[in-house]
Order: C-alpha cells, then structure tokens, then sequence
C-alpha cells in the first residue's frame, strides 16, 4: 500500500492552519482556580486530624478480600492499587454498600463494601453515565484551552445523562454470550453549551477534527479526574470570571446543603453533580462532530452554542461503518435541555 504523502501533510496543514486562525492551545485564566482548587484540597486534607481505620470489604475479582484503610483519606484508587495494578488502570468508578455510585479519587469516610465498575461488565450503565457525564466536561476542557480571547468563550453548563440510556442517548455493553459489544443509541451525542461572542460561528470540517485531535491528546496524557466539594463562596472565587456559572452556583448550593461540587483535570474546573471516570485515559475514540446555534435567550455580544460529540471507552472497539453510524447521530440537535430555559426550574438538567 502506497500513502499519498501530499494529501497527508495537506491535511496535516489544514487541521493546524484551522487552530492558528481560530484558537489558541495555551490555557487561559485556569491556573488561579486550579491553585484555589489545590490549596482546599490540601486544606481539608490537612482537617482531616486524628487518623481513624475503616475497614472496606472488596468484592471483586480476582478475590473478596477486606482492606484497612484510612477514614477521610483512602480513595477506592487506593483500594485498588492493593489489589492490583490493572484495576486501577480499568476501573472508571467505584459502587459503595452496594448502591451508591462512587468516584475512584474521592475519599471513603465509613466503612463500606467496595465494587470497582468498568465498561465491559455485563451492566456498565452506572459506569457509562459517568462516562458520557466526563466526555462533557472534558469537551469544556478543550474548548476552554483552544478559542483565543477575543472569541469571547464562556461555558455555560452541560446537561445530565440520559437517565434511562444511561449516557446521552449511547449504553456500551457486552454480550456475554456472543462475546461482542453492542450499542444502543437513543440522541446519540454528548454535549456542552456555550456562550460566544460572534453570532454566526460555523466550524468547519477541518476545525471539528481539531478539537476531536485535542480531545484525543487528553486522553493520551491519561491525567487524573478530581473531584473536591467546597462552600460556595469559594465556587464564586473559583469562576469570578464567569458570569453563567456565578448565576448557577447559588442555587446548586442550596440543593447540596451549601457545598458545590467541582471537578478539574489538568487546570480546567467545572461543576457537576458527578460522578465521573477516573481519568482522561478511559477515553478512545472521539469526534467533537457538530455546533448548533441555540438562538433563543441570546443577545447583543453573548451568543448559546450546543457543541456535541460522541466517543467510545478506549477498551471498545468497533469497525469503521458501525462508528460512522454513531458520528452521523451524533450530528443531529442533542434535545436535552437547553441552557437558555430558567435556571431555577433546570438546574438538575443543565447541571449534570
């Protein structure tokens, strides 16, 4: 087989000509939330005090066992990483006493009985709404990282996983007879909206693969995904530069007992209900494939975005027409909530 070395560095040109002209990969105003971030962890951390055990009961492969942990401190990451080496590299999400959706980096504080979820159990739907819920927030990460400053990007939200598909419309899961994976597609796309300066953005073929290749490049860098609940008061501080999420933040307070729950890869924060998969390198294939103007609620200067795509976990694999089926969904107007519906009435749909 013989490549057309021309088209390649054709396509190659286009792609970065495509991000010089309308992005810019430095990262802009995140290091300052990502610091506040850091020293609140490192605070309640600190909090913490006197160190008590707990006992949590593993029930897993390759054995049930119990491990003493460290109440307020021990994470099920940690729990794996007794276990063994590769369960921390497959697990997205951890199931507490059973019943309660768990992420892998967040503190245990009783004990518990402890599952590690992947994608290829008979029933990953927990773990595929925390997939699709972290496809989301890492859209945010890209797009926040690559549109220069005169575009003037603001993220506004991201809604919920559908509840019943358990992932914005996608459910993976494996046939345990045929031994093979099967999709279920209901609105096919993961999504992110957003708020932009110009009125009349389209992006190109060649711009759409650009962020698709960034969201590839975080999944390669397999970075942790940490989530942190802190008072409102510093979620203002955190985002004092986004007028949207200061809106928001009041009323996700008073449904979560004045705590908001913030979640940051690399430097990028955002929030969320969660949970969310472990880390960025869960994620294989992905294509950022479609931008749909929301034209109600905008105005002068602030215009909505619905920015969607559809990705698989990388222990998936699917031949070219099947993924091409999902992409061709994934094009078509997510119907979630939009960002412009009152908020009050939407926080738990906008807010995932």
């Amino acid at each position: 087989m013989v490549l057309n070395v021309h088209k390649m560095r054709s396509s190659v040109f286009q792609i970065h000509h495509a991000m010089k002209k309308h992005y810019s990969i430095a990262p802009k105003g995140t290091a300052k939330a990502s610091d506040l971030f850091s020293d609140e962890q490192r605070r309640q951390r600190e909090n913490v005090g006197r160190i008590e055990k707990i006992e949590v009961r593993y029930l897993g492969l390759p054995h049930d066992t119990t491990l003493v942990m460290n109440r307020e401190l021990s994470t099920p990451y940690d729990c794996a990483r007794h276990i063994g080496e590769k369960y921390c590299q497959q697990s997205a999400l951890a199931l507490v006493d059973n019943k309660t959706p768990w992420d892998m980096r967040r503190p245990l504080r009783d004990s518990c009985t402890l599952q590690l979820l992947n994608f290829t159990s008979p029933e990953p739907h927990i773990a595929n709404k925390a997939f699709w819920r972290s496809c989301s927030f890492l859209l945010g990460a890209v797009l926040q990282a690559s549109f220069k400053p005169e575009a003037g990007l603001f993220l506004h939200s991201f809604p919920k996983p559908n509840s019943k598909y358990g992932a914005c419309g996608i459910t993976f899961y494996a046939d345990t007879f045929a031994n093979s994976r099967l999709i279920a597609v209901k609105s096919g796309s993961f999504v992110h909206d957003i708020v932009l300066a110009e009125e009349h953005w389209n992006p190109t073929v060649s711009e759409l693969r650009a962020l698709s290749i960034e969201m590839v490049k975080l999944a390669q860098k397999d970075l942790p995904i940490e989530r942190l609940d802190v008072s409102s008061e510093l979620a203002l501080e955190m985002f004092h530069d986004n007028p949207f999420k200061r809106e928001q933040i009041p009323s996700v307070a008073g449904q979560n007992n004045g705590l908001v729950t913030v979640y940051r890869v690399g430097d990028h924060l955002d929030i969320s209900k969660g949970p969310m998969m472990s880390s960025t390198g869960l994620l294989g294939r992905c294509t950022i494939s479609a931008s749909h103007p929301v034209k109600e609620g905008s105005e002068s200067g602030k215009h909505f975005y619905r920015m969607q795509g559809v990705a698989l976990p990388n222990v998936l694999r699917i031949g070219h027409f099947a993924y091409e089926i999902l992409e061709n969904r994934s094009r078509k107007m997510n119907p979630a909530k939009l960002p412009n519906e009152p908020f009050e009435d939407a926080v738990a749909e906008q807010v995932a």
